[in-house]
């Protein structure tokens, strides 16, 4: 019985591919050495990386492709022209069945787009959301969508909060978890009416966990839900303002311990401390944004991250794979659709 698990990784995608991608791979096949990879790029670059360790080389199959997915490329256009980039085959790879789920630095708009277009969504699913974790006051928390789908409607933030629910009890083993809708305030009469609807059919959905009904900005980094919903363009907003948040507070740190010789003092007495500091909110550690909707694992990795986090979220996609994200999502989605015409008779 073949228990390895195939997880296929754009090469070419990043900042700086293939260095990070290949470190990342050496990284990954040291915490899951069940992993094999089907890693997609130019062999003149990708090879002598790989020939440096025989660990990744034994575990690694390389398949050359010269075209690579521009970082400037609108989705549209990678879409048409990019049919045989390193994006491209690495996400036919799963569709074909090779691999259990892809990963890429690459542009984001163009590996949704591809993705959409060859996994296709889960039945039920009208749109694809992209989830994160989020560093909280009581560990972690997993935020959608973070900017796939700027315009929603009741019925897809009903979609996000089902697969939201189901990736915190596979990925983060939180067997009920809590859930709400990111809004202005936490009052029923507050938000825009598709809020408002959404929360009234979520009531009713009995999805497994606590539907907490609205919860504010300042409930992301408290950690007051297991699973933040929201449109896209809130979700990216959110994302990035909490990112330059925290490099605003890293320089503030960094600066206070240098404005003078005490200081200094004080922070080689505080060095252990601030170490500590530093890994909890290491953003390499929460990289991995996964595509949920999908007829397959994808995972976009942040195109400026290291071999460190390219490593994390290469572990996303292959605990996405092992925890059965997708089976769940279905199994959700099939009983929220029984669950919804007994609601409204009931309503009536």
């Amino acid at each position: 019985m073949n228990d390895r698990l195939t997880i296929a990784l754009d090469a070419m995608g990043g900042d700086a591919a293939p260095r990070v991608v290949v470190g990342g791979a050496e990284m990954a096949c040291e915490r899951f050495p069940e992993v094999d990879f089907l890693m997609y790029g130019r062999e003149d670059e990708v090879a002598p990386l790989l020939d440096r360790s025989e660990r990744l080389k034994a575990v690694t199959t390389l398949i050359h492709t010269d075209d690579v997915v521009r970082s400037g490329d609108k989705p549209s256009v990678a879409l048409r022209a990019g049919r045989k980039s390193s994006m491209r085959l690495a996400i036919n790879a799963v569709q074909e069945g090779h691999a259990a789920g892809v990963v890429s630095a690459g542009n984001t708009g163009a590996l949704m787009a591809m993705a959409k277009f060859v996994l296709k969504t889960l039945p039920g699913v009208d749109r694809p959301a992209i989830a994160s974790f989020f560093p909280t006051l009581r560990g972690e928390s997993v935020m959608l969508d973070l900017g796939a789908n700027l315009n929603c409607d009741a019925d897809n933030i009903v979609d996000f909060a089902v697969m939201g629910n189901a990736f915190a009890r596979c990925v983060l083993g939180i067997l009920q978890p809590s859930y709400g809708l990111l809004n202005v305030g936490s009052e029923d009469i507050k938000g825009h009416e598709y809020l408002q609807d959404a929360s009234a059919i979520l009531r009713r959905a009995n999805l497994p966990g606590e539907f907490v009904g609205f919860v504010e900005g300042d409930d992301i980094a408290k950690g007051s839900v297991d699973v933040i919903v929201t449109d896209g363009f809130t979700g990216n907003v959110a994302l990035k303002t909490a990112e330059g948040t925290a490099k605003l507070i890293n320089e503030y740190v960094r600066q206070t311990f240098k404005s003078s010789l005490l200081a200094g003092i004080g922070y080689v007495l505080a060095r252990s401390a601030m170490r500590k500091l530093r890994k909890r909110v290491d953003p390499r550690v929460y990289n991995g944004a996964i595509f949920l909707g999908l007829n397959g694992v994808a995972v976009k990795s942040h195109g400026g991250t290291d071999a460190l986090g390219f490593a994390n979220a290469i572990g996303v996609a292959i605990d996405m794979a092992n925890h059965g994200v997708i089976e769940k999502i279905q199994q959700d989605f099939a009983n929220l659709t029984r669950q919804q015409p007994e609601a409204q008779a009931a309503a009536v």
